[in-house]
């Protein structure tokens, strides 16, 4: 084996120099740069260790980790996915146990992210050009010309381009968020997902660690921050218990830090956090509040205010959205609700079929933008009766055939009133007013469809439908006991509704009566 050369580093970056005992600023410590050494050889671990100690690069020294064969390295790597660099010997318990490692690493791992650095003490053994062009590594040097200035600068070079990597995929991972957040306004929690997302995003485009707030409020924070009721959307690190619905307990200083910019209505930066403070077009007040490990630079400053302009416009889009899609919601219960009253039934029918048209659909497996989608669309399964004469509709006794004839065409005015409209909640809010009376034997109406010829949908409406009416009083009824409801539903398993359907309501039909419940008459 060739000894690593102990000659002075000499000139060095200056992201790269001596840890300083103590932190002057008063900034914690944070976690060194994990290298891994993997050498067969304990002279190479004890020689670079001794010529790296007390380097650091960003403010961060090293953490070094040792394995003498490629086995053992793959265990710690499976347990350390955050190692940075690490410095691989080509010949240990086989010829190519290194090359076997690095395969490993990039396959079955599948880490991109850590700086493999190649040494070997035999290149006959791997010939550079071979190497470099078959395996992903980063660097390949022999031992005999890794002088202690060589190891230093490529050990920099490797932690600076695996620091560049780590904030590129923390970006990423963040755009993934916001990008996430926006796919459907129908999931629960999309605001908080948001703002997740902008924390991410802020800590890797300023390379700040993870302790941050995202603060939010539609009319403003005067009142809230001085009481101590923080309105937070999101926080990581240290703040990571924060969010909608959660008590946030914060310390003196951070509540100090924010009280300050909502009173000066302006963004606050010192050296050891900074709080930015911006508004909406539509008035409402933001703060982000950032833990800093090093001051920000002018440029960084500058950065921060052009990001907090688009947040703002991206949250003011967002909320218009929301709104809109409540809109939506409110005219389409409405709608329901008044066809409901005209056929003397109560609104509350439209909300409790909605609701365990939701739940039902939950305990079928369906995904939880579905389950919304059909809570939403389920109370215009009747609009139809617009369409039916008072006469018809209001009768308090048993429609003579003719009457029933003209009953039996609401379910083809609804889907003709819906199914013009591009929207997914008027399409399936077509197919449910189309289909909510087929039967699974197919002798249902309009078209006699059978089994799972009907939509879900239609088949979900059609039973919690039933369910509901049964237990309630109607023109032509009174409600029925529970009991009678339950046999009732029993003996139309396989006959009107669908058997699997069946299975899960009597199975669970403590949690169908709550909910019903909670919308009484």
């Amino acid at each position: 084996m060739n000894d690593i050369s102990h000659s002075s580093p000499g000139a060095h970056s200056d992201e790269l120099l001596f840890a300083a005992e103590a932190d002057a600023a008063g900034f914690r410590a944070l976690p060194g740069w994990k290298l891994l050494i993997v050498d067969d050889e304990e002279e190479v671990h004890v020689i670079t260790r001794m010529v790296l100690e007390g380097m650091t690069f960003s403010g961060r020294g090293l953490s070094f980790l040792s394995a003498y064969s490629g086995r053992e390295a793959a265990e710690i790597l499976r347990a350390e996915p955050d190692v940075a660099v690490i410095l691989l010997d080509v010949v240990m318990e086989t010829g190519q146990a290194g090359l076997d490692l690095v395969e490993f690493i990039r396959g079955e791992l599948g880490n991109r992210l850590a700086r493999i650095i190649l040494r070997t003490g035999q290149p006959g053994q791997a010939p550079e050009r071979d190497v470099i062009t078959r395996y992903d590594i980063n660097d390949y040097k022999h031992k005999t010309e890794l002088t202690a200035q060589k190891l230093f600068s490529t050990v920099t070079t490797a932690i600076r381009s695996y620091n560049d990597l780590r904030a590129i995929e923390k970006t990423r991972q963040g755009l993934e968020l916001i990008i996430s957040s926006t796919r459907g306004l129908f999931q629960r929690g999309d605001m908080e997902l948001f703002a997740r997302g902008v924390l991410d995003q802020m800590s890797s485009l300023l390379r700040v660690n993870e302790d941050c707030l995202f603060l939010h409020s539609p009319s403003g924070f005067a009142a809230t921050v001085q009481d101590g009721d923080i309105a937070v959307l999101a926080g990581t690190g240290e703040f990571s218990h924060c969010g909608i619905g959660l008590a946030c307990s914060l310390s003196l200083d951070v509540l100090d830090a924010l009280r300050t910019a909502v009173r000066e209505k302006s963004s606050q930066f010192t050296r050891d956090h900074f709080v930015q403070y911006f508004r909406s077009r539509r008035g409402g007040e933001n703060l982000l509040y950032f833990r800093l490990n090093h001051p920000l630079s002018p440029f960084e400053h500058r950065l921060v205010e052009v990001f907090s302009r688009n947040v703002a416009v991206a949250m003011d889009n967002m909320q218009l959205g929301l709104e809109l899609a409540n809109s939506q919601k409110e005219i389409i219960f409405t709608l329901g609700e008044c066809v409901e009253s005209r056929s003397k039934e109560t609104a509350s029918h439209v909300r409790r079929v909605s609701e365990c048209c939701r739940l039902m659909a939950e305990r079928l497996g369906f995904a939880a933008q579905d389950a919304e989608l059909l809570r939403l669309a389920s109370p215009m399964h009747d609009v139809g009766k617009i369409g039916i004469p008072d006469s018809i509709l209001l009768k308090p006794g048993p429609l003579s055939t003719e009457e029933f004839e003209v009953m039996k065409t609401h379910t083809r005015i609804g889907f003709q009133m819906l199914k013009g409209s591009p929207r997914p909640i008027m399409q399936a809010a077509a197919v449910i007013a189309h289909e909510h009376h087929e039967r699974w034997n197919g002798q249902g109406y309009p078209r006699g469809l059978r089994g799972e010829e009907i939509h879900p949908y239609g088949r979900i409406a059609c039973l919690v439908d039933v369910f509901d009416s049964l237990l309630s009083r109607r023109v032509y009824k009174e409600a029925w006991p529970l009991p009678r409801v339950r046999d009732y539903i029993a003996d139309e398993r396989g006959g009107m509704f669908d058997p699997g359907m069946v299975d899960i309501l009597l199975g669970d039909l403590d949690a169908f009566t709550a909910l019903r419940n909670e919308f009484p008459d």
